[in-house]
């Protein structure tokens, strides 16, 4: 069995997109933000037949039952698993988490556990405690600060407590979370906080933000970025305050601040017909288009090779569109080295697909 969360307002649609990609498996939803998927075969051909999961925010891959009967015996059941199946000294991430109701007891609880599975770690097996979390859990939790992205040596151990008896247990042994990027997220539960800047033109600036720390990368200082459909300016101003370059393209301008910035270069025209001189670094577009419209530009852009690296926003109307996203998932694996589509949780009611084109040729791509 595969557990997998979404946002509790997204599950009738992750189920819609769960049965389209595998319409002979067996979806149970467990509460209001949780499915479990019963389907044959392993792991690896799950992901491949599924491809990307829009409204899925984490999957406990292989989840399985955990009783809690009192702290300390589930900290000794955990660590007896995790002796067994974990390479002693190699790098792994624990994340114990509440989803229920009762989230100030279960969060209290999830770190008693934890704190239980280091004390019995000290005691059985120092090795392993020496490779516990490569990623210090403020680095997950802090808006502000870059989140390394899971490594080939690592190892995943998500405990999801969904009452205070009861949780599931999923343990992906190393190289299992680098190669699941997209799928399985880095990000205890798949919650990222959501960015927050009073000085931004607008809260859509939080959409990148998000995308960035997903990524694991962010714009830098000397990169270059198109902005296209930038006004007013949020996805320019984050870029300008880095230091990057940002050629900026809409049919009305930026804030003013934006406008007399050296670091900013305003065209003024259509963002859909826009093309630069030479490669940039950055594609970044947020504008409100019909969703066909975006899919298009984004496809066009990485197919010509106009960018290394974009973040995207597909725009909807209503809730009758979110099928036209499997065209993303089966068109963007020819034509770059990696990408996520993904209802994030600054989004409203739109999507955000961002990855990385790469500078050589691509083995998939004709």
């Amino acid at each position: 069995m595969h557990l997998i969360l979404s946002a509790p307002e997204n599950r009738p649609f992750l189920e819609q997109e769960l049965l389209r990609a595998l319409p002979t498996s067996v979806l149970e939803p467990l509460g209001d933000s949780m499915l479990a998927l019963k389907a044959p075969g392993s792991w690896s051909e799950i992901r491949a037949a599924v491809g990307q999961t829009v409204f899925a925010r984490q999957w406990l891959p292989e989840a399985r039952s955990f009783p809690v009967p009192s702290i300390r015996a589930a900290a000794e059941t955990l660590v007896t698993e995790l002796i067994g199946c974990l390479p002693e000294g190699a790098p792994w991430r624990l994340q114990v988490e509440p989803r229920f109701g009762v989230t100030d007891a279960g969060r209290h609880r999830c770190e008693l556990i934890r704190d239980s599975v280091i004390e019995q770690l000290r005691k059985r097996r120092r090795s392993l405690l020496k490779g516990l979390d490569a990623v210090p859990k403020a680095a997950l939790g802090d808006p502000n600060r870059a989140c390394p992205l899971f490594q080939p040596e690592e190892s995943l151990v998500q405990l999801l407590l969904t009452s205070l008896e009861v949780g599931f247990l999923s343990i992906l042994p190393a190289p299992g979370p680098f190669t699941s990027m997209g799928w399985v997220s880095p990000f205890p539960l798949g919650e990222v906080p959501v960015a927050v800047d009073k000085a931004a033109p607008s809260r859509a600036f939080a959409k990148l933000a998000e995308s960035e720390r997903r990524m694991g990368r962010a714009i830098v200082a000397g990169e270059t970025c198109v902005d296209l459909g930038a006004a007013p300016g949020s996805w320019t101003y984050q870029p300008v305050q880095r230091g990057a370059r940002v050629i900026a393209v809409d049919r009305s301008p930026l804030r003013d601040d934006l406008m007399r910035s050296p670091r900013v270069t305003f065209h003024q025209g259509d963002a859909f017909r826009f093309v630069p001189e030479t490669p940039v670094d950055w594609l970044l577009c947020d504008v409100i288009a019909a969703p066909e419209r975006s899919i298009g530009l984004v496809l066009e852009w990485v197919r010509e090779r106009r960018c290394r690296y974009f973040v995207v926003t597909i725009k909807f109307k209503g809730q009758e569109d979110y099928a036209q996203l499997d065209v993303l998932k089966r068109e963007m694996p020819r034509w770059v080295e990696s990408f996520q589509l993904l209802h994030l949780c600054a989004n409203k009611n739109e999507a955000c697909v961002f990855g990385t084109v790469g500078d050589g040729p691509l083995k998939n791509a004709g």
